[in-house]
Order: C-alpha cells, then structure tokens, then sequence
C-alpha cells in the first residue's frame, strides 16, 4: 500500500464543479460530444491536469491525456473516461472516472510519491454516441480501430461533422492517433445498473463488456387518410416498426439470459393524427455478452423486419450504426481489482458491464480492468443519477491501490 490517500472532499468538490457545466435547471448536465459545453467541460479538467503539474496532450480525433511523471520512462499506467453525456445526463457517468484519477494524482502529489512507471489520466471524445455515432469513437480512434479520416467526416444529428466540431472548439490536436503505447488500462466507472445497489455491494469487479449491435431502420409506405383506408389496403410503415418493436422484445424472452434488446429513437412522417404513416425511422439495440447469441439475434431481427415489410407492402431499409463483439478483461487486472477491494474490507462481486465503455476498446491494445461502484436504484442516463459518497470515495481508493500496484510492478 502507498502512503498516498483519497481526499474525499476534494473528490466531491469537482465532481459537483464539473457538474455545473452544462447543468441542467433542477438537476443533471447536458454535454453532447464537441458543443460549447463540451469545450467549457474540456477546458476545465485540462486546468485541473496542468495544476497538477501533468504533461497534456491532445490527439487529432481531440482525446485528452496527461502523464504524471514517473521515477522511469515508459509506457504509461493509463486511468480515466469520457467528459461528454448524454442529453440529460448526471454529475457520475464518465466524469467519475476522469476525476476519480485525477484525484489519484492529486493524492500521490499530496504524498510526495512517483510511482516507477508514469501515470496517465486521459478522457476520449463522443464516448456516448449521443450526437455521432458510433460511441466510444475517440477510444476507437485512438487505439487505431477506426480510421481517423472516417471518424472525422462522421456527421452528427444536426448536420455538423466530427472534424468541423472539433476545430470550431479547438481541440484537433496535433498528436498522431493509432500509435500509442500504454503498458495497462484501469477504468472506475458507476455501474448505471442496479446489481450493486440492490445487493449493497461496494465494488464490481467487472469481467468483461457485452457485444453490442446498434441498427437504424428505415421503412418507405404510403400516407393516405386514416378513416377511408381500409386495413387490408395499407401500406403503414408505423404498423411494420411497431411490429418489429415487440418482435424484438419478444426475442429476448426466447434468448434469455444477457440478451437484451431495446428500441430507444422512432420518428414517424408525417406524424399526425389521422394519417397513415408514409415512413418511420427508428433504432434498435441489441446486446448480449455471447457474441454467437448476438450474431444470431441480429440475423433474426432483419430476417423479421424484411419479411415484415414485405407483408405490408413497405419498403425496408437498414443501417449499422455500431457494431461491437463481446469483451472480456485481463485475467490479472480482475484479480488485482478484486484484491485490493477485499484489502480494503470492502464487500465485491464479479459481473459483466451491460454497457459499452472506453475500456472495452483499450482491450484491443493492453491488458485492461475495470471497477464498478453503485449506482442508486441502478439509475443513469438520468438526471437523477446518484452514486453515495461513501461509495463514490470507495472506488477511488482501490484504483488508487491498483494504479500504484501496476505502475510499481517490476
């Protein structure tokens, strides 16, 4: 153990400074990937890393890492997250762990201690996805997964491009993509799911990262009057998407186990009362932590939606937004992590992250190992994310005790 220690206040305190940026009227942060917001965001954790005295670099796809010296050269132990949220998002969700490292930093400062390896503490752009797809694109970037080129010209919701975004705000940087070198990779996130917290648990030691599959449809029929038009003579393109809806709800009672499904955007035209829909655009995600299960569970959607079309007499089209296979961490990171939580005294528990994380695209470069911490009544993506304190300053404590571990290692 390092004498270093988490200071508790200190941790809160940024998490709520953070927090006010993009702050939403009663509660929550809205911090889409590359607005304004974003960049106020960006500007003050890179304050907060120069005033600890750390290197920051930034990347052209704008990820953000800062090194904390160490007593060698080297690849870095690497910690951190995502800045960016969701539309109505809460204080915890990415910014923990950006903080929650920062904090380490800040403790080991505090002690007077470098570790043997250098430290980094970094945090990717558009992790959520929010407004480009697909999510985790700096991590993806950066670990040499998506070509810089593609990511930049990917256009967002409103019409803007990654590449335009990123220089109205000014963070293109300068530093190369696809070329880093990082010895491990530790990322404390909230759970955003209710294990933890209804089992009262303090600490996931999360074993992997489910599969994920993001397809966008869309259905071409006819708009026509919704009184005169008989059943059998429509082409109601709404009629086709409320039934590949329950198809794929329906699918996931036949899978069991991880399979989970989920249509999260659908936007009708014309939308209006008394007429037949002539289109309907609308998302389906599915996961799963089997990536055969995930593979089978796609082709059945298609088949059913095509096949559904058909029937009705629309057209049918389809796009993959994201597509992730499963998975799963180093066998010796989830030790470590589990190690150092009972160490602590504090009760924990293995499990699988139902959502995507940075983490899982930094597995494809370096051994790489997550920690969960409670979220209450498993809410995120939410303005009313909560996490406790105690649990908050739990999670910062044992990655303090694994970075140190890591970076101290022969």
């Amino acid at each position: 153990m390092t004498a270093a220690a988490i200071n508790g206040p200190r941790l809160l305190a940024c998490l709520a400074e953070l927090g006010t940026v993009g702050g939403l009227p009663g509660g929550g942060v809205c911090r889409l990937a590359l607005t304004d917001a974003d960049r106020e965001g960006r500007d003050w954790v890179v304050g907060r890393m120069r005033a600890l005295g750390m290197e920051v670099t930034v990347d052209a796809i704008g990820n953000v890492v800062a090194v904390y010296a160490g007593r060698e050269p080297g690849p870095p132990v690497m910690t951190g997250s995502h800045i960016d949220t969701v539309r109505t998002g809460g204080l915890y969700d990415g910014n923990y762990g950006v903080l929650a490292g920062l904090e380490v930093i800040a403790a080991l400062r505090d002690a007077h201690v470098r570790t043997r390896r250098p430290l980094a503490v970094a945090f990717f752009t558009n992790e959520e996805g929010a407004r480009f797809a697909p999510d985790m694109m700096g991590s993806l970037v950066f670990q040499g997964g998506l070509p810089l080129d593609e990511a930049l010209a990917t256009r967002g919701i409103d019409g803007a491009t990654v590449g335009e975004e990123l220089h109205r705000i000014g963070y293109a940087g300068a530093a190369p993509v696809g070329t880093n070198r990082v010895d491990s990779f530790v990322e404390l996130h909230i759970e955003q799911g209710p294990v933890l917290d209804r089992e009262g648990v303090q600490i996931g030691v999360v074993e992997g990262v489910q599969g994920i599959s993001w397809t966008e449809f869309t259905l071409h029929g006819v708009s026509n009057h919704a009184g005169t038009t008989p059943m059998h003579m429509r082409n109601d393109a709404g009629y086709v998407a409320a039934r590949v809806a329950t198809f794929a709800r329906a699918l996931t009672q036949r899978y069991g186990g991880n399979q989970i499904a989920t249509v999260g955007a659908l936007t009708l035209t014309p939308n209006l009362v008394n007429v037949i829909p002539n289109k309907a655009l609308f998302t389906v995600d599915l996961r799963n932590t089997d990536g055969a299960a995930l593979q089978a569970a796609e082709a059945e959607l298609w088949s059913f939606a095509e096949q559904a079309a058909a029937d009705e007499g629309v057209a049918c089209e389809r796009r993959m937004l994201a597509r992730f296979d499963p998975v799963q961490f180093d066998p010796v990171l989830i030790e470590r992590v589990e190690y150092a939580a009972r160490a602590q005294g504090r009760s924990c528990r293995r499990m699988p992250s139902g959502a995507g994380h940075d983490a899982q695209m930094l597995a494809r470069m370096c051994p790489t190992g997550m920690i969960f911490v409670p979220s209450v009544k498993g809410l995120s993506h939410n303005v009313k994310e909560h996490t406790e304190p105690a649990d908050l300053v739990a999670g910062a404590e044992v990655l303090l005790q694994v970075l140190v571990e890591l970076a101290d290692r022969p």
